[in-house]
């Protein structure tokens, strides 16, 4: 199929597409349409910039047209849950694009705004409504959300979710969903437990896979430079001011890396901001609004943007800390080279990095091109492998011979205080990788005994996760 005329949608659709420039309908959009149009269940893979919000949101407006009636008070016909509010709104303004002729009502629930506006909208009852796991729970509890009467249900990035801690939200907003719906799961990277979720949410599902699993995008020209750890930021700022540089993300792993980078950025003279959790809403749509238009070209983010950010003509997606999850790396990356376009992705990598590096190289199946600028390069790299999700034994704490990444002084993304979890501006937030979320209380039936049952003891948390 070449054409969106040919996939079968509605007229209306069509027509909004047309406005919108949409001429050739991308590979999992060609495969995840029709199947979705006829009701089946998606499991759609594919990296970020492919196209995957069409591909989910073309054929659920083309379904609410032809089932129609009104959406419940208090609930929504289609629920989307997304990891960040930065995506969340993202999704929200496509299925406003698409269906802008259609006249359906769309909301946005995340954290860092009010609640009262959110809970007016759900009172009222939406068609779509596009939320965050952590947000949402909230106005489950209070009882301003209600899921029963809900028809598609949609998880996008299901694997990034999964990495900030939301697996127990998800699984409980998925068990208020009606079973008879239809369920569409979409993912970059297919780990071990994101495809025990798709099986434990998905009856009889197309697969759609459009590239191998934990695949970088082809257009990327991806480098390595490594570094002594005071070199970063000379290595930076000269990158910046080369030629063919136009917008910049750059990745930092903390929020007071963040803001340090920034600092350091406009003391050389280049405009920069910074997004992270800490900053409240409107300074996060103020640092994308002049990111967008040019006025700050460069956007400093920790990985609440890794999938969250989508800017036409990014041309540099630069790593001044490698991800602890390889997984992560090919979202980072993915945030250049869109639509077509190609792009570049620099990683400025310390000795105490090579351990991630080689991680990452080995779930991306590929060596990453090199350059060696330490000041006294004949010193060995320390390559040593970091395990990225460590197995742990008994009460939770990490068995012997595993080594844990050097952490960068300052608090980590959602690493804060005791009081941390209660603000409601972090609801939607990611927790720090290899932290893991309280755990479920679960039921399982100890060896020998097939009449008892008993709780599974919830594993021990760490100093970190503790807050103090």
């Amino acid at each position: 199929m070449t054409t969106f005329q040919e996939l079968g949608l509605n007229p209306l659709l069509l027509s909004a597409l047309e406005q919108a420039g949409y001429t050739t309908p991308t590979p999992i959009q060609a495969q995840a349409i029709p199947a979705a149009l006829q009701g089946r269940d998606i499991l759609g893979i594919a990296q970020t910039g492919t196209g995957k919000t069409a591909a989910f949101a073309l054929p659920i407006l083309h379904r609410l047209a032809e089932m129609g009636g009104h959406p419940p008070r208090g609930g929504c016909r289609v629920l989307v849950l997304s990891p960040t509010r930065e995506l969340a709104s993202q999704i929200a303004e496509s299925f406003k694009t698409y269906g802008r002729h259609m006249g359906y009502s769309v909301a946005t629930v995340f954290g860092g705004v009010g609640h009262v506006p959110q809970q007016r909208a759900l009172a009222r009852g939406v068609d779509v409504l596009v939320a965050t796991p952590g947000r949402l729970m909230d106005h489950m509890g209070t009882k301003h959300a209600r899921l029963d009467h809900t028809q598609i249900l949609v998880l996008d990035e299901a694997d990034q979710m999964l990495d900030q801690g939301f697996l127990p939200a998800i699984r409980k907003i998925v068990a208020t969903v009606p079973k008879e719906r239809r369920t569409l799961f979409f993912s970059a990277t297919m780990p071990p437990d994101i495809a025990r979720l798709a099986a434990d949410m998905l009856i009889d599902p197309v697969r759609v896979e459009v590239t191998p699993v934990s695949t970088t995008a082809e257009r990327v020209n991806q480098k390595v430079i490594f570094l002594d750890g005071a070199g970063k930021r000379a290595a930076l700022t000269g990158i910046l001011r080369g030629e063919g540089v136009g917008r910049v993300l750059i990745f930092s792993r903390t929020k007071h890396g963040a803001d340090k980078i920034v600092k350091s950025l406009e003391q050389d003279g280049i405009a920069a901001n910074a997004i992270h959790g800490n900053k409240g809403q409107s300074q996060r749509e103020r640092a994308l609004a002049e990111f967008k238009s040019g006025r700050a070209p460069v956007l400093v983010a920790t990985d609440i943007a890794a999938r969250g950010i989508d800017v036409p003509e990014v041309t540099h997606v630069i790593q001044h800390e490698l991800p602890e999850v390889p997984e992560t790396y090919v979202h980072r990356i993915g945030r250049t080279a869109r639509a077509g376009a190609s792009g570049v992705a620099i990683a400025l990598v310390a000795p105490d990095e090579v351990g991630l590096l080689r991680a990452i190289e080995k779930v991306t199946r590929q060596k990453i091109d090199s350059e060696d600028r330490r000041s006294n390069p004949t010193v060995p790299l320390n390559d040593r492998a970091v395990p990225t999700r460590p197995q742990r034994g008994r009460g939770g704490a990490p068995q012997q011979n595993q080594r844990a990444p050097k952490r960068e002084h300052g608090a980590r993304e959602h690493g804060g205080g005791r009081d941390h979890d209660r603000r409601e501006h972090h609801r939607d937030e990611p927790r720090a990788p290899n932290r893991p979320a309280a755990p479920e209380r679960a039921w399982v039936k100890p060896l020998g005994d097939a009449g008892r049952k008993r709780p599974a003891a919830p594993a021990q948390r760490g100093f970190l996760a503790r807050g103090r």
